[in-house]
């Protein structure tokens, strides 16, 4: 578990800096950027999966493809949502709609507890549900002092289980179903980066270093995600989803924003919650090196 817990946790600080990252790729758009990610991210994940020995399950799946062809109809669903939340989490910053994309990824790990309870019979430790409580809380003062929900937070505390019980059921949960989204994903990014301005590239010749970087940490994040959700049960998985809008609201201050008064009882909370988990990974390292002892 504790494996599964620090991939999930690397994942969050990645998509944090990438966050941050986006800041100096100004002037381009929250389109362009995601152009560029996807097609920078696809070769790096390719790369990975080939020194990995993890290419076999694109080439497994691929077999599937050919035995099935209906078998399409469900990845480029998959490759949908996915692509789907990936513009989201660029877009919104853009768009003055990151507070409601930032509410969506409070929300989100609450969604994906209740999905493992209804639709995998999971059971929560005491400390996950003294966790969840504690998020709770949080959840609960960010929708007294906002009064709704808007379609942006719908689609990723909604978006984001559907995804990953789609992926299960089609089992596509690895790095070749991933890879799989990526590639279908790729058509619209091109159509992104040949819509925007190619002279703005040419105008500041840093974007020739910054968006491939870009696509690195794209892919170092996406491939631990992937590998935190296969090896962690549904409910962990959520509870550790946390981490990352605890990291953004970092980013945020770094970037000059600033907490409210009225805000405080939202990310304390969830802050709390976040060091119950860290306390029960902690016990899990403990009590697998006394085993391993033993």
């Amino acid at each position: 578990m504790y494996k599964g817990v620090a991939l999930s946790v690397m994942a969050s600080c990645l998509f944090a800096v990438m966050y941050y990252y986006t800041s100096l790729l100004k002037p381009l758009s929250g389109e362009e950027i995601f152009g560029w990610r996807m097609l920078l991210t696809l070769p790096c994940v390719t790369v990975f999966m080939l020194s990995s020995g993890d290419w076999q399950l694109t080439r497994a799946l691929a077999a599937r493809l050919r035995r099935n062809p209906a078998l399409l109809g469900g990845m480029v669903l998959s490759a949908s949502l996915m692509g789907l939340q990936l513009w989201l989490f660029l877009w919104a910053p853009l768009h003055g709609r990151s507070l409601e994309v930032s509410l969506g990824y409070f929300l989100l790990p609450l969604t994906m507890i209740l999905t493992g309870r209804l639709v995998y019979g999971e059971q929560l430790s005491h400390l996950q549900k003294i966790a969840a409580c504690c998020a709770l809380v949080g959840v609960g003062n960010e929708l007294l002092r906002l009064g709704s929900f808007s379609w942006e937070t719908l689609v990723v505390c909604l978006g984001y289980p559907v995804y990953f019980i789609l992926r299960r059921k089609l089992k596509t949960d690895n790095l070749g179903g991933l890879w799989w989204d990526m590639l279908l994903i790729l058509p619209v990014a091109v159509t992104f980066i040949c819509k925007g301005n190619p002279a703005v590239v040419e105008q500041f010749p840093r974007f020739y270093l910054l968006i491939p970087i870009l696509g690195a940490i794209s892919a170092s994040a996406l491939v631990a995600y992937i590998l935190a959700s296969r090896l962690l049960a549904f409910s962990v998985f959520g509870l550790l989803s946390y981490v990352e809008p605890v990291l953004l609201v970092g980013v945020a201050l770094l970037l000059g924003e600033s907490i409210g008064q009225d805000e405080w009882m939202t990310y304390l909370p969830i802050w709390l919650a976040v060091m119950v988990l860290m306390g029960e990974g902690g016990k899990h390292v403990l009590a697998q090196r006394r085993r391993n002892r033993a």
